[in-house]
């Protein structure tokens, strides 16, 4: 059995009203970079709901009677006017919200005396294209534990949690200092939550 035209018109006005917002949404984000305020899903969810309410009441203040005589009270017009109301669909669902997705990045960055960072925290500042070096930490319960910072070491990026692993450790004094590089080590990890100082020192010519 085919689906009834008011169906059809309850399906259309749903994607009306979500769709706008997440392509704002999604644009946005992807343009700008991961925001740290923004991170919980709930948080970005509102986001997208609150433009397409707003590009939605745009869209009913400027155009509501020509789209009306577009589509029909009973989508009718869309068999009459199939290829129009494609195109009205595309620009109104993609176009413009794209559209309003640029504009606000490029204001905010215009607001802001510096371009804006994709980098979104201090901690992959630290450690993106970091080159070879050693790092030292000194953990919450006050003991010092450092190693090589090389090739074979990783460290995480946001959103994920903070993670490091050093591709080789290193014996340490009580005051921080290195000792000498522990026999036979594979690798050190640390987990920022338990990390209470961290310092990167410049490397020297050879990789350890």
């Amino acid at each position: 059995m085919g689906q009834t035209p008011s169906t059809i018109i309850q399906i259309a006005l749903l994607i009306l009203f979500v769709l706008p917002g997440i392509v704002y949404q999604f644009l946005r984000e992807r343009w700008r970079g991961p925001v740290p305020g923004e991170r919980e899903i709930g948080e970005r969810v509102l986001r997208a709901v609150t433009a397409s309410v707003v590009l939605d009441l745009l869209y009913v203040i400027a155009l509501g009677p020509q789209l009306i005589r577009l589509y029909g009270t009973n989508g009718d017009g869309l068999a009459k006017n199939a290829r129009l109301a494609g195109a009205a669909a595309l620009v109104l669902l993609f176009v413009i919200p794209a559209a309003a997705a640029a504009l606000t990045s490029w204001l905010r960055r215009r607001r802001l005396r510096s371009r804006y960072r994709t980098t979104p925290t201090a901690w992959d500042h630290a450690f993106r294209d970091r080159k070879p070096s050693f790092v030292r930490v000194r953990l919450s319960d006050g003991t010092w534990v450092g190693g090589w910072y090389g090739t074979q070491s990783f460290a995480s990026s946001y959103p994920n949690p903070r993670e490091l692993y050093l591709q080789s450790a290193w014996r340490m004094r009580t005051d921080g200092g290195f000792v000498e590089r522990v026999d036979h080590t594979d690798g050190l990890y640390l987990r920022a939550d338990s990390v209470e100082v961290l310092e990167i020192l410049e490397s020297p010519d050879q990789e350890r």
